[in-house]
């Protein structure tokens, strides 16, 4: 393949993309200096972001749309006459207005992160613990979701797709959207087609931490109430916001800057590599681009490929920016040394083009989205597939998923619990509590079968007639009253001696 020139190509310095030589260190290559300092990174932004989007959020939940106004004007990313909420016929007119294929390629795009979706609804489970004691475990989703899309430089209606339809999936009963309009004031027109298209109720036009704010507050002079959840990537201020909110509104997870890694051998297409890097690389220069092999001749195609498409490259400056800055070509003895620093690296996308790839992809346990085989790039997953891109990074993949419809939901923990089922708890919780020092958590489960309450309810036959034949009467507060076969031996709380 060769790439085709772009009259709109950028003009810029390509760099020689830094290379870790890890094949003499075998099963120590996870151990390197050199690859733990590249793999030691978090998603997590700087204290003094994380200071200064808390004055944000302080001053929306102070002033509300005044505050994020006025943040608009200062940072960018209101429109251009202040409005801030887009709803109602401002979406549906912007969905007729679509152009046939974009709107046709937004509906299978939707179907596919669908029908994905719907294979993970979870449900409800009933686990009988002992005769007497049932526990519940039901999934309930959220009522209020904040769904943050980026804009401003750039917009990314696939990813109002894989934050809105994973929630319409749960049953999430109210979606608000947050999205930065343009440089020129404007939001893109596809954008707001597309949240006409998914039917969502409201579009707040601002970005950065004062939209996270906005979302999590409320602005109730626009309509807007306050969401419990709030989901989607953003930039260091959005993440910083969101981890700020953290105590008060639920959030899907901190995002950093999107990464990806290559583990390839030969025969796969250098060309093809090339290409996979240069889409991760695209996402912005602080995006880590990233390839593992095992063939240093390998190696030196798979850069030259990507040095003659950057020359012709409409963000070449981009482009240059990343793989200097955080492009990398490690080269390993062999495949399963590779795979062992892909899990201790943890990427947001792992691309693996090696000949027994089947092998290598069950060894993998820790990323954010596997793409298997030549015909799998990353930006199939990025816009077609069905499977979600919004996903772990800064080695948070170590620890945790992608957004799914799971994220969107709750379970509660509901309990049963009959007179038959706590008297055979009773010996533990006693025990227990005592152990502990917490008498009065003892004396919850004791007083149920002492008081004359407990006689007017049916003494030792219990609720539903479920107790053995014990004494009714209760043998001055402390027989056993209950028909499990324990005495009743536990002392009053005055009887108690820490």
């Amino acid at each position: 393949m060769t790439p085709t020139a772009s009259s709109q190509a950028e003009t810029v310095p390509i760099p020689v993309i830094t290379r870790l030589d890890l094949r003499s260190a075998a099963s120590r290559a996870t151990r390197d200096p050199a690859f733990l300092a590249l793999a030691n990174r978090g998603a997590v932004p700087d204290s003094s972001t994380r200071t200064a989007a808390r004055s944000i959020l302080e001053a929306v939940a102070e002033r509300g749309s005044d505050a994020v106004r006025q943040f608009g004007r200062n940072f960018g990313g209101g429109l251009a006459d202040g409005q801030l909420v887009l709803r109602g016929a401002v979406l549906d007119d912007s969905t007729e207005a679509l152009e046939p294929a974009v709107r046709t390629a937004l509906e299978e795009a939707i179907a596919n992160v669908r029908r994905f979706a719907q294979t993970q609804r979870p449900s409800s489970a009933m686990t009988t613990i002992i005769p007497g004691v049932d526990i519940e475990r039901r999934w309930v989703p959220v009522a209020r979701v904040g769904a943050y899309v980026p804009g401003g430089g750039a917009v990314y209606p696939s990813s109002l797709v894989m934050t809105v339809v994973p929630a319409q999936v749960a049953g999430v009963g109210s979606i608000v959207v947050a999205t930065p309009a343009r440089r020129d004031g404007t939001v893109d027109p596809v954008l707001l087609g597309l949240a006409g298209l998914l039917r969502v109720d409201a579009v707040l036009v601002a970005g950065g931490a004062q939209a996270v704010a906005a979302l999590a507050f409320g602005l109730p002079d626009e309509a807007i109430a306050p969401v419990d959840l709030v989901v989607g990537p953003g930039n260091s201020w959005v993440t910083a916001a969101k981890l700020e909110l953290a105590g008060r509104t639920a959030i899907d997870l901190p995002a950093g800057p999107s990464e990806g890694l290559v583990i390839a051998t030969p025969p796969a297409d250098p060309e093809w590599v090339a290409a996979d890097l240069l889409t991760q690389a695209e996402h912005g220069p602080d995006s880590p681009a990233i390839l593992i092999t095992t063939d240093a001749t390998f190696a030196d195609a798979v850069e030259a490929a990507m040095r003659a498409r950057i020359a012709i490259a409409r963000r070449a400056a981009v482009l240059a920016m990343a793989l200097e800055r955080h492009g990398r070509i490690i080269l390993v003895r062999d495949v399963e040394r590779a795979i062992d620093l892909a899990n201790a690296y943890a990427p947001e996308h792992l691309s693996i083009d090696v000949p027994d790839l089947e092998a290598a992809v069950a060894r993998v346990v820790n990323a954010g989205s596997v793409f298997v085989g030549p015909w799998a790039p990353e930006s199939a997953g990025d816009y077609a597939t069905g499977a979600n891109h919004v996903l772990p990074t800064g080695g948070l993949a170590r620890g945790c998923g992608g957004l799914a419809v799971e994220t969107f939901g709750k379970y509660l923990q509901v309990q049963r619990i009959t007179r038959a089922g706590l008297a055979r708890l009773r010996p533990t919780i006693g025990t227990l509590a005592a152990a502990e020092g917490l008498y009065a958590h003892r004396d919850a489960v004791e007083v149920r079968f002492r008081s004359t309450r407990e006689e007017a309810r049916g003494g030792g036959a219990g609720r539903g007639g479920r107790g053995g034949g014990g004494d009714r009467g209760g043998r001055g507060g402390r027989g056993d009253n209950d028909g499990d076969g324990h005495g009743g031996t536990y002392p009053t709380s005055a009887e108690s001696r820490a």
